[in-house]
């Protein structure tokens, strides 16, 4: 432990938000989070006696059904008194977790029943009084999800009991875990496929790791993980969840991977703490992790080392563009964590770094926690996800197509809070790209975000809040918007349809547009429901010249909506699969790659047959499934914006997106500023034609001669052009097209790529493939 020493006054950085310093994403280790459950999910929570569960079913959430079970999963409603059990519709929800976790515990699934929670004056709160997990489904039925008929999310809260920290639920069953006092180290051995899961209790701690091969400690041999070689197998700073996903030895043999990391800043570049790094400090003496490291490893033979090279979990750590090394205080929250899976016997150690002289661990050195599962286990790969910086943590989820798509690619990357598939191997970026072009393909987009808002007040409260003119738009009929803040800068883009006279679904890129259309509610006094669908609502882009033809073998519409051929661009409507007893879906037709296209919106249930019937009806046609690296592509030749264009300081039509924004409308937020910046516009958003096949960075500066007058903001190698393209934001008096210009690389001066200025998009600039 660190020597004692007299404390007059301490503090701590989790839940301080007063005066100068404010850690608005460090809720206190006392508070607890608001978490949701979205529309037809269903949710697992361990509880301990004591904990305080709180749940609002109040304001037209919905229907929730209420499951309690003991620690060998027998039912326990009687134990939290709420009245009586009713049966459970299994098809109203999600229900394959819970099933499959009944069937784990050796209970019977058939006619299960629940606590029916509906809707309340006030809120739920609980305090159990023995240990139970608890199962939550929100119960709703997959037509009216589609039909926007569905409650948004329910939101709840788990507090843990007075004086016990509430640790992140286990991964699985755990085999072994204990607590790294603050100060000190421990090591432990793991078997080829356990995994480790390293836990920052208290949040802002960092933890050094490293591990040696046991077979090699026989030998007298000492093979550890190698930052360096890591650094140059992966070719970033540390890997993570995903394809490159391990540490590797010196000689280049993997030796973990990576499954799951909620906090995603680490360091590989620095030693672990040392005793001449704190004596050349003024503190000799002090603890340190290098010395804590050799005495925790001399049991198996390891040499004594005065600096020992580590993974440093939790330092956060970066190269600012003079390639210096900065730190600053932790990302990691009370709870996040780095789980590993060893890939050969293993003897490890895990350090709770003592350093409490600069901010590193907040400058209040805590405890590390350490659980270790067996391989059976089976942890998926995950990512830490937040909403906002102050939101309860999600880790990434796969998709409802997942199943499909992991038997065609294991290339994926997180995309908000789910995996994106980025290519498929069978044909490769280039070969989707083409198939788009030429054919069709299909696509999972189910990160995007959906909104559904309703009521009397709803198109007043959307006309205010978008740049379209709203009172316009007709239903079964679908709009390309922006919201924009009073300095007229982009907050979101995405598709607002209109399903109701009543009842429109935004479709958009970021969570905040949910917060900022709350906001606007609230401070109008509008009524209106706003629903944030989460992730109940998965979708696919069918897209393509043969998209059509593919649909019209699936597709059933009942006379009172549209029907599939007399959609026209950014039509939408209600569909069936097949037969009017079919699946249904919400299908529109609209897209990100400027092809004639449609995107199909349904519930999770729903999501494989839909994927099943397309890829079948789509075989004839050459239609195969694309990714996030082609999708790049084809959306910069067409030249549709991406959060690249929407940089700060720069609002819409700088973003070149004007064609959105309806000047005669009476109002909308940010047009007194886009009114006044359109009169003497400054910069525009251009193509560049490369004369060769390298492709910029986004950020690369534009040059004229030596002055700088843009700047790329995407940037792909054009199959169709055969050469580099990129949209850039240019001072208008370099605009013009077919002005010579030249791209900066190598700090911007010693390398120029030389380039012509054209109009966007690139291709087919009447969108007449997309109205086709």
């Amino acid at each position: 432990m660190i020597p004692e020493k007299e404390v007059i006054h301490e503090f701590s950085n989790i839940g301080h938000n007063s005066g100068g310093r404010n850690f608005a994403g460090f809720a206190a280790l006392s508070s607890s989070p608001v978490r949701e459950l979205d529309p037809r999910a269903a949710q697992r929570l361990e509880l301990s006696a004591g904990d305080l569960f709180q749940i609002d079913v109040t304001r037209h959430a919905g229907r929730v059904a209420l499951l309690a079970f003991g620690h060998r999963g027998e039912r326990r409603e009687a134990a939290i008194g709420l009245g009586a059990l009713h049966p459970l519709n299994l098809g109203a929800f999600e229900s394959a977790a819970l099933l499959g976790w009944i069937t784990a515990k050796g209970g019977e699934a058939d006619a299960l029943s629940a606590i029916i929670l509906d809707t309340m004056d006030e809120p739920l709160i609980l305090r159990v009084s023995e240990p139970m997990t608890i199962w939550l489904a929100h119960l709703q039925e997959r037509d009216g999800l589609v039909l926007g008929d569905a409650a948004g999310p329910v939101k709840y809260w788990h507090q843990a009991a007075e004086g016990r920290f509430a640790l992140p639920d286990p991964l699985g069953h755990i085999r072994e875990e204990f607590t790294v006092g603050r100060g000190t180290a421990r090591a432990y051995e793991l078997h080829a496929g356990d995994y480790v899961q390293i836990i920052d209790a208290e949040g802002q701690q960092c933890s050094d790791f490293q591990a040696l091969r046991l077979r090699g400690l026989d030998k007298g041999q000492e093979w550890a993980i190698d930052s360096t070689a890591t650094r140059s197998m992966v070719r970033r700073a540390y890997p993570g969840p995903g394809l490159l996903d391990k540490f590797f030895d010196a000689e280049m043999r993997p030796l973990f991977r990576v499954v799951q990391d909620t906090c995603g800043r680490h360091d590989t570049f620095g030693l672990a703490c040392t005793a001449r790094g704190y004596e050349e400090r003024g503190y000799p003496g002090h603890l340190n992790c290098s010395d804590n490291i050799s005495e925790a490893l001399a049991p198996f033979g390891v040499a004594r080392r005065s600096a020992w090279p580590a993974i440093n979990f939790f330092w956060n750590t970066w190269m600012d563009a003079h390639h210096q090394i900065q730190t600053e205080e932790s990302h990691s929250r009370p709870g996040d964590y780095v789980a590993l899976q060893a890939m050969d016997d293993m003897a490890c150690v895990t350090t709770a770094c003592p350093d409490d002289i600069d901010p590193i661990n907040g400058w209040n050195p805590t405890d590390i926690h350490v659980r270790i599962y067996s391989p059976e286990t089976r942890i998926q790969r995950a990512v830490g996800y937040r909403k906002k910086e102050d939101a309860a943590m999600k880790i990434s989820q796969h998709s409802a197509f997942h199943p499909r798509l992991s038997a065609l690619t294991e290339h994926f990357a997180p995309a908000r809070d789910l995996w994106a598939a980025v290519s498929f191997p069978a044909d490769g970026s280039i070969g989707e790209y083409w198939a788009c072009r030429e054919a069709a393909t299909l696509q999972d987009m189910s990160s995007l975000r959906k909104v559904d808002v309703i009521g009397p007040d709803a198109e007043r409260l959307l006309q205010n809040a978008m740049t379209r003119d709203i009172a316009r738009l007709a239903q079964w009929r679908g709009t390309y918007s922006l919201m924009c803040d009073s300095s007229g800068e982009v907050i979101d883009d995405g598709t607002l349809f209109r399903l109701g006279p009543q009842l429109y679904r935004w479709c958009c890129g970021t969570e905040e547009s949910a917060r900022w259309l709350e906001k606007l509610a609230k401070d109008g006094g509008f009524q209106v429901r706003i629903h944030d669908l989460g992730g109940s609502l998965p979708n696919l882009a069918l897209q393509g010249p043969k998209s059509r033809d593919i649909l019209r073998k699936v597709v059933f519409t009942q006379p009172h909506v549209p029907a599939l051929d007399q959609l026209k661009w950014f039509g939408v409507t209600i569909a069936r699969l097949h037969t009017r007893e079919g699946s249904p879906f919400m299908l529109a037709r609209s897209g990100y790659t400027g092809e004639l296209g449609y995107e199909i919106f349904c519930a999770q249930s729903d999501a494989l047959d839909i994927w099943d019937a397309l890829s079948e009806a789509g075989a004839e046609h050459g239609m195969k499934p694309m990714g996030t690296e082609a999708l790049d592509m084809i959306r910069i030749e067409a030249g549709l914006a991406s959060a690249s264009e929407f940089a700060p300081g720069h609002d819409a039509l700088e973003a070149g997106l004007g064609f959105a924004v309806d000047m005669r409308k009476q109002d909308f937020i940010g047009k007194s500023a886009l009114a006044r910046n359109a009169t003497a516009p400054r910069r525009v958003m251009r193509g560049l034609l490369l004369n060769c096949d390298d492709v910029p960075a986004s950020g690369a500066p534009v040059f004229a001669d030596e002055r700088q007058v843009g700047i790329v903001t995407s940037a792909t190698r054009s199959p169709m052009f055969e050469r580099a393209i990129a949209m850039a934001r240019l001072t208008v008096e370099h605009a013009e097209p077919g002005v010579e210009l030249e791209v900066g690389q190598l700090d911007g001066r010693m390398k120029r790529l030389s380039a012509t200025v054209t109009t966007i998009p690139f291709y087919d600039p009447k969108r007449e493939r997309a109205r086709a």
